[in-house]
């Protein structure tokens, strides 16, 4: 099969050649850029690695390294992905660690005193890197940690130029890969965990203690996003079938807030951002929300979810088999291939193999399963372990 077809057949619980496999499809299974430059070395490959994400330091997925590991999807981004920054005019760079990149033209962070990187924005900070780190750090209030005055506040909204990229850029896609095109589309700002930014604790003390100011923000927050998927549905046309929205409702523990407080703040909100999708597209929704939220999937599959990323079967109460035995039939399971903060940076090869193998055996049966990374392939992961985890996934096939 075609990798676009591969894609659509599993998300829609139908029979395949193979589980499909996501290589730095969205922005939640890619790879730390020195961890994909000592990959490619380990390929024979010696091309530039680029920087396409400056806020997580990910690495742009390459051709001939997505087919080599048999990767079926590919990201569809904004030109100003991140910071403001627009991804072009590369310049060499170097990472704290010595891995030679190429960096956006744009990315031009001072330098303080103890090494630490910063990113400067109409002369405010707004992001951080300290001296020997591997991502940065956001320092910019965003509004519901700033508590902004709703009285005149107006969300981001996509404007023509960034509509156009995303026609050209979409058809390019379509017509030069046979890979499903995935497309991170949620509210201007995460409307949980995002709005929080900058002083979460503030933002939680306002979710408790204030409904009434927190529905008038979701309330301006998704009445955007609902013009923005009206644009980004006539840009795009048919050429995307699956839309990304990203928000951590869990801790490695326990769920962040309630199932209660989820399904009277939250859940109405982004049901209206949900169902204007599924009447008024064909696009299934990818949710991204990291942690232990086992208890909360039911109130997601209800609010419109068709898949879910990362499935962090190490946290608590993510037991695969009862993922799998108890939402298996109403979503796709997106990642679930292995621990990715003990396995595959600690372990050896074998033992990559057969924890991927392992949960290849629970996820893939029946279909409603998209093999990845359980978030982002982070940097000093050996390389043979990530070959290994993609490997064991290529190879396997369904009876």
């Amino acid at each position: 099969m075609k990798p676009r077809e591969r894609v659509l057949r599993a998300i829609h619980h139908q029979p395949a050649d193979r589980v499909p496999i996501d290589v730095g499809g969205t922005r939640q299974t890619g790879i730390a850029a020195s961890t994909y430059h000592r990959l490619k070395q380990q390929l024979g490959l010696n091309t530039p690695t680029r920087v396409f994400d400056l806020y997580q330091m990910l690495a742009e997925i390459e051709p001939p390294v997505r087919e080599r590991f048999g990767g079926d999807c590919v990201g569809l981004y904004r030109p100003d992905l991140v910071f403001g920054i627009v991804n072009e005019g590369w310049k060499p760079w170097t990472l704290f660690d010595g891995t030679p990149v190429q960096v956006p033209g744009g990315f031009q962070p001072q330098t303080e005193a103890d090494g630490s990187l910063v990113i400067v924005q109409n002369g405010v900070p707004i992001a951080r890197m300290p001296r020997g780190g591997f991502y940065f750090d956001r320092l910019e209030k965003f509004p519901g940690a700033a508590h902004i005055d709703l009285d005149g506040y107006r969300p981001p909204l996509l404007s023509p130029e960034v509509c156009a990229h995303y026609r050209a850029q979409s058809q390019m896609l379509y017509d030069q890969t046979d890979c499903a095109i995935v497309a991170p589309l949620g509210p201007p700002y995460e409307l949980f965990y995002g709005l929080g930014t900058g002083d979460f604790e503030r933002w939680m003390i306002t979710l408790a203690c204030e409904p009434d100011y927190v529905h008038r923000l979701y309330d301006c927050l998704v009445t955007a996003w609902l013009e923005n998927l009206r644009r980004f549905a006539d840009a795009v046309e048919d050429r995307v079938p699956i839309l990304q929205f990203c928000d951590d409702f869990g801790t490695q523990q326990s769920l962040f807030l309630s199932v209660e407080m989820f399904r009277q703040l939250i859940m109405p909100h982004y049901q209206r951002g949900l169902d204007w999708i599924h009447t008024h597209t064909d696009m299934k929704v990818l949710l991204h929300s990291d942690g232990a939220i086992f208890p909360l999937i039911p109130s997601l599959i209800e609010m419109g979810v068709d898949m879910l990323n990362p499935v962090q079967t190490s946290a608590v109460g993510m037991d695969p088999v009862q993922l799998k035995q108890q939402f298996g039939q109403q979503l796709t399971f997106w990642g679930a291939s292995l621990d990715c903060q003990k396995t595959l940076p600690y372990g050896q090869v074998a033992e990559v193999v057969a924890e991927v193998q392992q949960h290849l055996e629970i996820f893939a049966p029946g279909g409603g399963y998209v093999f990845g990374s359980v978030h982002n392939v982070q940097a000093n992961v050996p390389p043979e372990n990530v070959i290994a985890m993609y490997d064991t996934a290529l190879n396997y096939c369904l009876e």
